[in-house]
C-alpha cells in the first residue's frame, strides 16, 4: 500500500511558489523528452495553473528558458485547436 501524502494546509506563496512552478515545468520537460505525453500533459496543466497565479514580478523570476518551453508547448501541442487525447484509437 502506498504511503499517504501529507495534506498541504498552506498554499504556496512568494519564492516557494516560483520554485514549485519551475520544478513542475522541469518535470513536464523530462516527461516530454521521455515521450510520455499523458504525464507531460498533466504536469504541464499543473504548472500552467500555478504560473497563471503568479504576479508579473514573480513571473520574471521564472527562468526564460522554462517560460518559453511552457508557452511553446502550450500553444503548439496542447492548444485548443489540437485533437484531444484518447480519440481515434486504431
Amino acid at each position: 500500500m502506498p504511503a499517504k501524502k501529507k495534506a498541504n494546509t498552506k498554499p504556496l506563496t512568494g519564492a516557494a511558489l516560483v520554485k514549485e512552478v519551475c520544478r513542475r515545468i522541469r518535470v513536464a520537460r523530462s516527461y516530454w523528452d521521455a515521450h510520455n505525453n499523458r504525464a507531460c500533459r498533466g504536469e504541464r496543466e499543473k504548472a500552467m495553473a500555478l504560473y497563471e497565479s503568479l504576479s508579473e514580478a514573480e513571473r520574471e523570476k521564472v527562468p526564460q528558458e522554462l517560460r518559453v518551453w511552457l508557452r511553446y508547448r502550450s500553444e503548439k501541442y496542447f492548444g485548443d485547436e489540437r485533437t484531444p487525447p484518447g480519440g481515434g484509437k486504431r
